[in-house]
């Protein structure tokens, strides 16, 4: 059999329709941007794969690391126990993060990583003996697919099997262009009930939820008010950490601190899974207790794995040399310029920057939502293009690897602008 006959037989895809999807693509190597598949046809990976692979495919000084620690140990229960790359990266970890952040929790995902941060609010106000149990979040969140992380996502079509399932939240609109008072006097009246336990967001830019994108100056207003009412704050910056968004984190931009933040994606520089929960002194101080029972019972097979750690301190490096930081001036530099060069196109509904991410809303000329048809329509048009974008519904997102060079942007924008003038506009047509 062959590997895609192999692959229908044996494998199931996520967030894939198994029965009217088309044939996956067989990749069998990479390096830089570049994917190739088992005919030798080369795709840019204009999104780092899912947004993890932020210095490019088969980076040889992580695989260097990688393989160096595989010599030493490649895993050990962390329960009871404790390793050299853990303790390195969680030190790592603690100078680059917001001052608050002083204490370091490793799991393996995402979702996980919020699902923890949810946990260690709650289990704060019990600890302390007081009965906050209540989280709030943004309408049009997404946080993951745990049970706790799609809880505290909006109300996503994607979830709808098991909302009879999931804890009670309560949500606001995300304080984007024209709902900023909304969203502040929302939150507010729900931090008077005084039950507020965590007020959960994805700071400056909304992913899954379609890239949405707000300012600083209002999260800041929201963290300030949840902290006037004594309500911790959660931010998920699984996405939007290490450089993303032009700073090595988004809450950078603020002048007020999260309590909890979760982090996963590029941690590693996309080479291995691994994810980490961070807090404050203050949250860590409340399971500090005599009483076994407050501890923080939460832990998996492969919590702290070595090789994840040895790939994610890798790639701490490499974020702080001079090179990087460069190359995520230039992709910011020339998505402003392409932004500012396709601005009012009658094909774009919307387009909004922040640093390295770029996002382009289409019209469609029919209600938006993940399952959009144009989506599909896009994705094999820029897989034509040898170019791997993955919209979300109606809306494009560029999200490159940082060693992506301005010769690949401009045929990724080129192939945009192509779309823009045949897949969008006949498709706007079609449905007038």
């Amino acid at each position: 059999m062959t590997l895609l006959e192999k692959d229908k037989k044996y494998v199931w895809h996520p967030y894939t329709q198994m029965k009217t999807a088309a044939e996956p693509l067989p990749i069998v190597k990479a390096e830089g941007v570049w994917l190739t598949d088992e005919d030798g046809n080369r795709y840019i990976d204009a999104i780092a794969s899912w947004w993890v692979n932020i210095h490019g495919h088969a980076h040889p000084y992580i695989a260097q690391r990688v393989y160096e620690q595989f010599l030493q140990l490649e895993h050990v229960i962390f329960a009871g126990f404790t390793h050299p790359p853990a303790v390195e990266l969680a030190e790592k970890l603690v100078s680059i993060l917001p001052e608050g952040q002083k204490k370091i929790f490793y799991s393996d995902n995402g979702s996980t990583a919020v699902e923890i941060g949810i946990k260690m609010a709650l289990q704060y106000f019990y600890n302390k003996g007081e009965s906050r149990k209540k989280i709030i979040a943004f309408d049009e969140a997404f946080h993951g697919e745990t049970f706790g992380a799609m809880s505290v996502s909006g109300d996503h079509e994607l979830f709808t099997a098991f909302e009879d399932h999931l804890f009670s939240v309560d949500r606001i609109p995300a304080p984007l262009p024209g709902r900023e008072e909304i969203a502040y006097h929302q939150l507010e009246a729900l931090l008077e009930t005084g039950e507020v336990a965590a007020f959960i967001f994805e700071p400056l830019v909304m992913g899954a939820g379609g890239m949405l994108m707000y300012t600083p100056e209002q999260l800041d207003r929201l963290i300030a008010l949840c902290h006037q009412y004594g309500a911790m704050c959660i931010a998920d910056e699984v996405m939007t950490g290490f450089y993303r968004t032009g700073k090595v984190f988004a809450c950078d931009y603020l002048e007020n601190e999260p309590d909890i933040m979760a982090m996963s994606k590029g941690l590693t520089g996309g080479n291995l899974p691994l994810s980490v929960t961070s807090c404050t002194q203050e949250v860590f101080d409340a399971f500090w207790s005599d009483d076994k029972k407050k501890a923080f019972f939460h832990g998996h097979s492969y919590t702290a794995n070595p090789l994840g750690c040895a790939a994610a301190l890798a790639s701490m490096e490499l974020l702080q040399a001079e090179t990087c930081a460069d190359q995520v001036n230039m992709i910011a530099a020339q998505h402003t310029a392409f932004m500012n060069g396709i601005q009012g196109h009658p094909s774009i509904k919307d387009i909004r920057q922040t640093g390295t991410i770029l996002a382009i809303e289409f019209q469609t000329g029919s209600t938006t939502s993940y399952f959009n048809e144009m989506r599909d329509k896009l994705y094999y048009f820029f897989l034509d293009k040898g170019l791997l974008l993955r919209p979300l519904g109606n809306v494009i997102y560029i999200l490159p690897p940082y060693c992506i060079k301005e010769k690949e942007l401009n045929r990724v924008y080129n192939a945009i602008e192509e779309a823009l003038d045949s897949v969008v506009s006949s498709n706007a047509a079609t449905k007038a």
